[in-house]
């Protein structure tokens, strides 16, 4: 990720040729003809263009200033399976009250078809805008553009009001479909200083800045603005795959965050804070660091939960059972508390703020050293490292010090072992918040591999069924994952019922599960079993594909090239063994190889080995990823690795009855 870091007041000289917005509606043979193959061969919609300007204004209403963003883009669609390109979603974000919510205007939108030597436009009828509330402070304008085609062209513009300048207004180079021109402009106030930071693979292919006179007047004062001007041509569609973070990470993108406002009276306010200063901030913020204090709610409670415990670990042990038990989770993020901590406890329900800080100030109740770690979730993106930006962050979680070895919790995941953070919350590095100490940075990693190990121990019969038991253990994220699956069911054997149902070949006789609810040891599930392997009307010779556990049947990494790191969360490892007693007289005559594949740098590795022991037919296979993350660089590495296993997995045994 490269950073540019931009003091306005020395961006005033001018670099060139104004960008220019184009003409609505004003299409060029180019754009009839244009063909898919310059770009993208794969492509089923192309922006042909795309423009958009932001400025802040002056609403001598309320006082208050405000971020007006233009925006217009031109699209060819090539075939059916572009014309999802036609449906157009806009958020609009809302505030608590009316001047602290965007507004919407001049949109218009239209269709054109080439007919007759001539292109017809069909206007988008506005009875075909709706709005779709999504949450308090998100709603979404949606309509769909008119008579789409294979080849049709659409355009469509629109301008909003937003009262959040903090954020100015992000411009994504990189969509879903590949652009071959985007522009992008900002006006910055001369008296307005952002940090801008690009980000993305792609570098710009053009970056201008140059003086725009007198472009705001506020209370009778003309300013000028910097006018930046940021390009970017032939883009690829960003293209998302198994095994990433939010998207927003890697997608070419050019980023504003408010750093200082110089106000007409002299006066000045810095936006870019310190850690320091957001230290402070937090630890005497009654809703954060006001919450870590309130020790005494748990003075009552604290004796009985480690009445039994003999070291320090087991009172943290003790103390985070016991809240993941009492306390439950109402599905809403947050790094500050929406109540408080005698609240949470009476009603045992609340936000993640409230349930973590409560977490952190039950340790300190026994004598721990605990701290906060504010983070960003996957979903929602990495931080900024260079200064603090507040709302990049959205969650909190505890960390307990003992001897000398920290634990990072989570008591939100009642299904997550101790010292096991929810896999949402693996993403880079959370800052860690003391109420007496400076912050720092810490990485947020799995603090255990993700194992599942399978065993079958069975019979193979003449009529090509196998009878048998089928075991499976799973711990780390493969434990928590299964646990939540079965926990989708009213009961265990209401799941086992439906997982027979959906073994079309498998027939379940019997079954036990462990430790559904013991998440520090592993789950196991235990099938007895009965299914066919092959056709015993071939009585001479038979092929039996022994990769049915869990086969990989598909390459989950198909690009030519991926700009981003695979993102595991953690390291893995699954291990497969059966022992499978064949019937009298019966031989191996043909099977896969052994086989042993190693990614470079002790990356990875699968190994493969099958064997014939008297009667027994004995296969041991391996796959091990020891890294949970792969560089781009990497990525070809694992792409082969995976075809490879494929290919060695489409591989069957060959028995032969020996006797006919």
């Amino acid at each position: 990720m490269s950073k540019i870091l931009l003091v306005l007041s020395l961006l005033l000289a001018f670099f060139g040729v104004k960008a220019q917005d184009f003409t609505f509606g004003q299409l060029t043979n180019e754009d009839r003809l244009f063909d898919r193959n310059k770009i993208d061969s794969n492509a089923n919609a192309v922006y042909l263009d795309e423009y958009g300007t932001s400025r802040l204004t002056f609403d001598s209403e309320t006082g208050n200033m405000r971020v007006e963003f233009y925006y217009h883009a031109k699209i060819k669609i090539f075939n059916k399976e572009g014309f999802k390109q036609a449906n157009i979603v806009i958020p609009i974000y809302n505030g608590d009250s009316d001047n602290r919510k965007e507004m919407i205007s001049e949109l218009k939108a239209s269709t054109f078809n080439f007919e007759n030597g001539r292109y017809e436009e069909n206007f988008m009828d506005k009875k075909a805008i709706f709005t779709e509330n999504r949450s308090k402070y998100l709603s979404l304008q949606k309509f769909t553009l008119p008579n789409i085609r294979e080849n049709s062209i659409i355009e469509y513009s629109y301008i909003i009001e937003s009262p959040y300048i903090f954020n100015f207004k992000t411009w994504e180079f990189q969509g879903d479909i590949p652009k071959l021109n985007s522009v992008y402009v900002a006006f910055i106030p001369a008296n307005y200083s952002y940090n801008v930071s690009l980000r993305g693979f792609y570098k710009l292919t053009d970056n201008k800045a140059e003086l725009n006179k007198e472009c705001l007047r506020i209370a009778g004062k003309e300013m000028d603005c910097s006018k930046l001007t940021y390009t970017l041509k032939n883009i690829p569609a960003f293209v998302e795959e198994d095994y990433m973070t939010a998207s927003s990470n890697y997608k070419s993108a050019i980023y504003f965050e408010l750093a200082e406002v110089h106000y007409l009276n002299g006066s000045s306010q810095k936006y870019t804070k310190t850690w320091q200063s957001v230290d402070n901030e937090l630890t005497g913020d009654k809703n954060f660091g006001g919450q870590m204090k309130r020790k005494d709610a748990f003075k009552e409670i604290m004796p009985q939960l480690i009445a039994n415990a003999t070291t320090d670990l087991d009172k943290a042990r003790n103390i985070y059972d016991y809240l993941k038990k009492q306390l439950r989770w109402n599905n809403y993020y947050g790094k500050y508390s929406e109540t408080n901590i005698k609240n949470v406890l009476e009603n045992r329900t609340g936000n993640v703020a409230d349930i973590n800080l409560s977490l952190i100030a039950a340790m300190s109740a026994a004598g721990l050293d605990a701290e906060a770690v504010i983070i960003s979730t996957r979903e929602n993106g990495m931080v900024n490292k260079l200064y603090p930006v507040m709302s990049e962050f959205n969650y909190v979680i505890a960390k307990v010090n003992i001897q000398g070895t920290s634990y990072l919790l989570d008591a939100t995941e009642p299904l997550a072992p101790f010292g096991l953070l929810p896999l949402r919350c693996i993403n880079d590095q959370g800052r860690v918040i003391n109420l007496k100490k400076p912050s720092y940075w810490i990485d947020l990693k799995a603090s255990k591999k993700s194992l599942t190990n399978h065993i079958l121990t069975g019979e193979l019969y003449e009529d090509g069924k196998i009878k048998g038991t089928i075991t499976t253990s799973r711990i780390g994220y493969d434990g928590i994952n299964q646990r939540k699956e079965i926990k989708k069911y009213n009961s265990i054997e209401e799941y086992v019922e439906k997982l027979d149902e959906r073994l079309t070949n498998i027939k379940i006789k019997n079954f036990k599960i462990s430790n559904i609810d013991s998440v520090e040891n592993a789950l196991i599930e235990e099938y007895e079993v009965e299914f066919s392997v092959y056709d015993p009307s071939h009585k001479e010779q038979s092929y039996i594909n022994p990769f049915f556990i869990n086969p990989i049947r598909k390459n989950p990494f198909n690009l030519k090239e991926r700009t981003y790191p695979v993102d595991l969360g953690a390291a893995h490892e699954e291990r497969l063994s059966i022992n499978l007693q064949l019937p009298v007289n019966y031989q191996v005559k043909e099977k896969p190889q052994d086989l042993s594949l190693g990614l470079p740098n002790n990356m990875g590795r699968y190994l493969l080995q099958i064997s014939l022991n008297d009667r027994n037919l004995l296969m041991s296979q391996v796959l091990q990823f020891n890294k949970a993350i792969y560089t781009s660089e990497e990525y070809h590495y694992l792409k082969e690795f995976y075809n490879r296993i494929i290919q060695t997995q489409k591989m069957d045994i060959l028995l032969a009855n020996v006797t006919k």
